[in-house]
């Protein structure tokens, strides 16, 4: 692609030359005949994706006027941007024919398309650093706050004392993006109006307010319309013009070298000065939304005819023509040809290979390499590091922990052994978290790697996925389970979709630690006693942990790290408040809810592999029956199972540990040793674990007898009445009686 600075430029004033603009111009052809292709697949049963780049095709502008190297998060209308920079990145004369074929080898989901492998239609390339998105509704715009805040701290970060060999970070590459990178993230008008786009443009602003770094370049595709509802004219800039700390820019998207030279303008701007900036771009659409959309239902045939006069190839087509550069048949003659070999190209697609099977189709969606997680939960900072973080007092040599000690001490060992390993949320740092489970850390580690975030769940956890993507190990904390619905799209559309969509090109690994569930004495209520994880269940490829004891704690916390770090795992580490400070297992004054701290080099007692359960066996012979459980169930589990012993009847107690992977194999083994199992839910009857536990057991093959006891169907009332809609040790004790009678 030709610099500014060579050849004639196509008007006075402009930084586009004509050279560039001629190959924009095919980068624009190329654009609106993929949608004409798109369209003569659907037709013949070969094309499964519509939604074209029609009337946006002015965005190849703000491709050429970054860098290459600018990490990318792309509206779905952004052929022309994708087109331009493929050739940017490559001078080979095949280079627009490669990305060309790369489109519409995802048009019709082939297999052997490069980023998603035909799971869906998206504009993604690890070589362009182009990160694949899905989303309609601005769900990516957190995740690219989060990275434009990421990348001046993960350099900061790796060329700071500690940090590991120039590209491995602990065994997860950094990206090679320069120290002077920006990222651009597109999204149409109507995304605007989402609570999830007004919600990272606020934080967006927050940062520049705060003086924290943020090269973000915002760009807003504004056609007028989201599917068949009008955006307001002047609506956009009403709205973003005038924002604290978001620079605006306006350009006519139907002008080429207008768009080519405001990019360049706020890029310049957000490249050196490290700030946000909003380029409002003023764009048409030409045809419906998708395929099946007929704009004739929203639209009269003026509005019609007024969108196509506004047609960006015409206005780049005049800058060529005005420029002495293309007559007009040869505008016309260049539009054929574009169009011819577009279509060749979709011919030659037609019958790629399609996905076969749901193994094939899975792959990407959880990658699991035992031995490396298990190397990974061992590593460990030096002795005298180690020394450092603990002020001269290692947890192992102490007395025993409660469950928040046992997590607070696994952090800062983590945090000592992993430079790139980050520590955030809502009142985390200075306060040390809501339970003080993040204490100490903020002074032993710097507000760099531990810091307080706004009250904004969304932000935090697209805070998370863009450190990830800058090659940070991201812990963020949800202070409440409850808030976590907020923001579950986050977790849901964003973060575990990733690999799928990149078949592991791009990973952003997390470990989301959650407070939750119920049980809390004192205060309570919805909110601070939420025992629903149906939300996160049902997602592909997350993992769930939960742990009940402060050794199981310490153990699955390291797992998760190490799953995060080596395979790019997304990971929910759920928290039970309610045994957080807890000491006592069946009696008061026991002390049997403490542990002692297994260090991260003790493999066998400091890792728990992922989906194994832990079993509680009975005393006094074989059981006649097994309680399976999970977090505050395993102590009410264990004391009625005590009460039970007293009666003469003897309780194995199986805590499940893991919600996902559940622990299929432990389940059906502990079954078959009593043939009697009862399941002991702290969740909803209704979309609750039970549910899950059960299915594992009828899916096994197990013929004995079953029965659960769960929480009620019901939100939790304040204070003492919580206890009538709650799992308690009665209900447990009475459940097994039931069943054994």
């Amino acid at each position: 692609m030709e610099r500014v600075g060579l050849g004639n430029r196509v008007r006075e004033g402009s930084g586009l030359s004509v050279g560039m603009c001629l190959e924009l111009f095919d980068a624009q052809l190329g654009s609106r005949n993929l949608d004409l292709a798109a369209g003569w697949l659907r037709e013949r049963g070969h094309g499964y994706y519509t939604i074209g780049s029609s009337g946006h095709e002015g965005n190849a502008g703000v491709a050429a006027a970054l860098q290459v190297t600018d990490p990318a998060l792309l509206h779905y209308r952004s052929g022309a941007f994708y087109l331009t920079r493929a050739c940017q990145a490559s001078r080979s004369p095949d280079a627009m024919r490669d990305a060309l074929r790369d489109v519409l080898l995802g048009i019709v989901a082939a297999a052997d398309e490069p980023i998603a492998g035909g799971r869906h239609k998206v504009f993604g390339n690890d070589r362009l650093a182009i990160i694949p998105q899905t989303s309609t509704i601005a769900s990516h715009l957190p995740r690219a706050v989060g990275l434009a805040f990421a990348l001046d701290r993960a350099a900061r970060l790796a060329a700071g004392p500690g940090a590991p060999a120039a590209g491995d970070w602990r065994g997860w590459p950094r990206p090679d993006w320069p120290d002077d990178a920006i990222v651009v993230c597109s999204f149409g008008d109507a995304s605007v109006n989402h609570s999830t786009a007004a919600g990272a443009l606020n934080i967006a602003a927050y940062c520049t307010y705060q003086a924290l770094p943020l090269p973000l370049l915002l760009v807003c595709e504004d056609n007028g319309l989201g599917i068949s509802v009008r955006t307001p004219p002047g609506w956009v800039q009403a709205a973003q013009s005038g924002r604290a700390g978001v620079a605006y820019f306006h350009a006519d998207g139907a002008d080429l070298a207008d768009v080519y030279d405001s990019t360049l303008r706020a890029a310049a701007l957000v490249r050196v000065r490290r700030v946000p900036a909003f380029l409002h771009l003023s764009v048409t659409r030409l045809g419906g939304h998708a395929g099946a959309d007929a704009e004739s239902a929203y639209r009269n045939a003026a509005e019609i005819a007024a969108a196509a006069a506004d047609d960006p190839l015409l206005g780049t087509a005049r800058l060529l023509i005005d420029a002495g550069t293309l007559s007009r048949d040869e505008v016309l003659a260049r539009h054929a040809r574009s169009r011819d070999d577009v279509l060749a190209l979709a011919a030659e697609v037609a019958g790629a290979r399609r996905l076969g099977s749901a193994a094939e189709i899975m792959a990407p969606l959880a990658i699991r390499r035992p031995g490396t997680v298990a190397e990974r939960a061992a590593a460990c900072a030096d002795p005298a590091a180690r020394q450092t973080a603990f002020d001269g007092r290692l947890p192992e040599d102490g007395g025993p922990l409660t469950l928040a000690q046992a997590i607070n001490a696994t952090l800062a060992d983590a945090l000592a052994a992993r430079p790139g390993m980050l520590v955030f949320g809502e009142d985390v740092a200075r306060k040390g978290g809501v339970y003080g489970v993040t204490r100490g850390l903020l002074r032993r580690f710097g507000a760099s790697r531990v810091f307080d975030t706004p009250l904004d769940e969304q932000a935090v956890l697209g805070l998370a996925l863009g450190a990830g993507l800058a090659g940070l190990l991201p812990v963020p904390e949800v202070q409440y389970l409850a808030y976590l619905h907020n923001a579950a799209d986050q977790i849901r559309g964003e973060a575990a979709t990733l690999s799928f969509f990149s078949q592991g090109r791009f990973r952003n690994p997390v470990v989301l630690r959650v407070a939750g569930l119920a049980y809390q004495e004192g205060f309570g209520g919805h909110f601070h006693n939420d025992n629903a994880v149906g939300a996160l269940r049902d997602i592909p490829g997350v993992v769930i942990a939960v742990p009940g004891r402060p050794d199981d704690a310490a153990a699955m916390l390291r797992t998760c790290l190490a799953a995060a770090e080596a395979d790019g795992s997304v990971c929910v580490f759920l928290e039970p408040i309610a045994l957080y400070h807890a000491r006592d297992a069946l009696s008061d004054g026991d002390g049997c809810w403490l542990a002692s701290y297994p260090p991260p080099r003790d493999w066998a007692a400091g890792h728990v592999p992922l989906g194994r359960a832990r079993a509680y066996p009975a005393a006094g012979g074989a059981a006649n029956l097994t309680i399976i459980t999970f977090g505050n169930g395993v102590r009410l589990s264990l004391r009625a199972a005590a009460r039970l012993q007293a009666a003469g009847i003897r309780c194995r107690v199986l805590d499940l540990r893991w919600l996902a992977p559940l622990p299929a194999d432990d389940i059906l083994r502990e079954a078959a040793l009593t043939g009697r199992v009862l399941v002991a839910d702290e969740t909803r009857r209704t979309g609750g674990v039970s549910e899950a536990v059960i299915t594992a057991l009828a899916d096994g093959g197990f013929d004995g007898r079953v029965a659960r006891v769960t929480s009620r169907d019901s939100f939790i009332p304040l204070g003492a009445a919580a206890a009538a809609v709650l799992l308690s040790e009665q209900d447990i004790e009475a459940a097994a009686r039931d069943l054994l009678s």
